[in-house]
C-alpha cells in the first residue's frame, strides 16, 4: 500500500453492511448469506439509523422482503446475476413502478409510474433488490424543499451532505445500502461523494439513459452510480450503461461487462494539472489532498503534467441560466400552476429560465460550445485531469445555507464541477487525505469523450494503492 503507512480506519469488512459490492454478491451466490437474511439486518440497521439521518425518500420493508425471496429462489436454482440480491437505493427522481416518486418535491399528489425508470429496470434484470427512494434537494437543485427533513452527514450531523442526491450519499457511506443510482447537473453526484467519503461516477452524457428520469436540465443532467469504491462503481455503471431505445439521446453500445481485475497499470497514462485550481483556488486542507493525490498517481507510474486548463468562469456564470431556461420547460405543466407548493431554491432558478431572453439563452450556449471544444483539445494532449470537486474543506451546513439567495456563492461552489456538465465530460470522485478532524475530502479525474473505461481503471488503480475509501463513519476514530 503507497499510503498503508497513514493511519486510515476502515470498516469491518465481516460485517455485510461493510462488504462491496462483488465480494457481497460473492457470499450470497456462495449462499453463506441469504439475501432475506441480509435484507432483514439492512432493514434494522435502517430502523436504528435513519430516524435520524432521514436518508429514505419512502421506505416499504415488505416490498423489501418480498424482493429478497425472489432473489434467493433465483440464487437457489443457480442464478448468477451481478446484482442477485444486493440492496441498492435510487434517488427519488427515478420512476419505480411499485414507489411513489417525488424528486424532492410536496406537489398535492406525490407521482406514482406505471413503469420503472430505464436505470431501475436495468438493476431490476441485474438482480438488485430496490431497497427504497432516497431523499434529495427540491427538484435536484440546491436545496431542501422546507417541508424536508434534510440528510445528515453520517460523518457529523454539522458537515454538508452534499447536494443534490444527498440521501444518496449519506445511505451508502451510513451502509443503509450498498449503492445507489444518483444524478449530476451541476455537480450533484460528486458533491455528496465528496461530503461523505465515497466514490461516484458522473459518466458522459449520453452514457446512461434519462428514461423515466424527473429532469431538472435535460442537457446538463447526468446519471450515475453512487458507491463505497471504484471496483463498485465500475459494477453499477456496467449494469445501468449503455443505449436505451426510450432515450434517443443515449449512446450506443453498452459498456464492457465488468471485470474484477479491470484495474490497469498507469503506466503512460498522463494526468494533467492546473495548479491556479489545486493550490491557489482551494483552502488548505483541499489543496494538500490533491497534492497527496497527485504523489500517489506519480508513484503509480502516471506522469503528472502542469497544464492551464481553459477560462471556465464565463461558462459556469452561464449555469445558471441554461439550467433555469431548461429547468423551467421542464416543470411548465407544474408551474406556476403549482407554484405554493414550491420551496425558495427552485422557484428562484425558474422564474430565472422564466425571465431570460432568447439573446441571454444563446450567449449562455455558445460559451459552452465554446468551454467544449477547448476541453476536447485539453484531452486529446492528457488522458485525464485531476482537479478539485469544491474549493471549501469539508464546509458546513451554515457555510453553505445561502445558497438559494447568493447566486455568487453558488457560482463558487460549482466551479469545478459544473464546467464538465457543461462539456459532457465523463468524471469521478474519488475520497482524498481527510481534514485533520478526520471529514471526508474528495477530488476528481475528468477524462475525454467516451473513456469512462480508463476513468474507472485509474481510479481502481489509485483505490488499490490507499487506504482512504475504505474509511467510514462507524470507524472514524484515529482516520487523520
Amino acid at each position: 500500500m503507497i499510503l498503508g503507512e497513514s493511519g486510515v480506519a476502515a470498516a469491518d469488512r465481516n460485517d455485510p453492511a461493510g462488504l462491496e459490492i462483488g465480494d457481497l454478491a460473492a457470499r450470497l451466490r456462495r449462499r453463506a448469506l441469504s439475501a432475506a437474511e441480509l435484507a432483514e439486518r439492512m432493514l434494522a440497521r435502517i430502523a436504528g439509523e435513519d430516524g435520524h439521518l432521514h436518508s429514505f425518500a419512502f421506505l416499504d420493508p415488505e416490498l423489501v422482503r418480498r424482493q429478497a425471496r425472489e432473489a434467493d429462489l433465483a440464487l437457489d436454482r443457480g442464478e448468477t446475476r451481478p446484482l442477485l440480491g444486493v440492496p441498492i437505493g435510487v434517488k427519488d427522481l427515478f420512476s419505480t413502478r411499485d414507489m411513489p416518486t417525488r424528486a424532492g418535491m410536496r406537489l398535492p399528489v406525490p407521482h406514482r409510474p406505471f413503469e420503472d425508470a430505464t436505470v431501475v429496470a436495468r438493476l431490476r434484470q441485474a438482480g438488485a433488490v430496490i431497497i427504497g427512494k432516497l431523499e434529495m434537494t427540491e427538484g435536484a437543485f440546491a436545496l431542501h424543499h422546507p417541508e424536508v427533513a434534510p440528510p445528515l452527514n453520517p460523518w457529523d450531523p454539522a458537515l454538508w451532505p452534499g447536494a443534490s442526491s444527498s440521501g444518496a450519499g449519506v445511505a451508502v457511506a451510513a451502509g443503509l445500502c450498498h449503492g445507489a443510482i444518483g444524478s449530476d447537473t451541476g455537480g450533484s453526484i460528486r458533491f455528496p461523494c465528496a461530503a461523505n467519503g465515497l466514490t461516484g461516477l458522473k459518466p458522459g452524457w449520453g452514457a446512461v439513459s434519462r428514461h423515466g428520469a424527473f429532469e431538472l436540465a435535460a442537457s446538463l443532467d447526468h446519471v450515475g452510480p453512487i458507491a463505497r469504491s471504484a471496483r463498485d462503481a465500475a459494477l453499477l455503471y456496467a449494469v445501468i450503461g449503455g443505449h436505451d431505445p426510450a432515450d434517443p439521446t443515449s449512446r450506443p453500445g453498452r459498456p464492457a461487462p465488468y471485470r474484477d481485475d479491470a484495474a490497469g497499470t498507469l503506466r503512460g497514462i498522463r494526468i494533467g494539472f492546473d495548479p491556479r485550481w489545486n493550490e491557489a483556488g482551494c483552502e488548505p486542507a483541499t489543496a494538500r489532498c490533491l497534492a497527496e493525490a497527485q504523489q500517489a498517481f506519480r508513484q503509480l507510474g502516471a506522469s503528472l503534467e502542469a497544464l492551464r486548463l481553459p477560462e471556465v468562469a464565463e461558462a459556469v456564470a452561464h449555469w445558471e441560466l441554461i439550467a433555469g431556461v431548461e429547468t423551467a420547460v421542464a416543470h411548465a405543466d407544474l408551474y406556476p400552476r403549482h407554484a405554493g407548493h414550491y420551496g425558495p431554491a427552485l422557484t428562484r432558478l425558474i422564474k430565472i429560465g422564466r425571465a431570460a431572453s432568447a439573446g441571454d439563452y444563446q450567449r449562455g450556449l455558445l460559451s459552452r460550445m465554446e468551454l467544449r471544444g477547448r476541453l476536447d483539445a485539453l484531452l486529446s494532449d492528457v488522458d485525464l485531469l485531476i482537479a478539485p470537486v469544491q474549493p471549501f474543506d469539508a464546509p458546513t451546513l451554515d457555510r453553505l445555507g445561502a445558497l438559494a439567495s447568493d447566486p455568487d456563492a453558488n457560482a463558487r461552489l460549482i466551479g469545478f464541477t459544473a464546467p464538465f456538465n457543461l462539456s459532457g465530460h465523463p468524471a469521478i470522485s474519488l475520497p482524498g487525505r481527510p481534514t485533520d478532524a478526520g471529514a471526508p475530502i474528495g477530488f476528481q479525474l475528468v477524462a475525454g469523450q467516451g473513456r469512462e473505461p480508463l476513468l474507472l481503471s485509474a481510479a481502481m488503480a489509485f483505490q488499490q494503492a490507499t487506504e482512504w475509501h475504505r474509511r467510514s463513519p462507524d470507524s472514524k476514530a484515529g482516520t487523520h
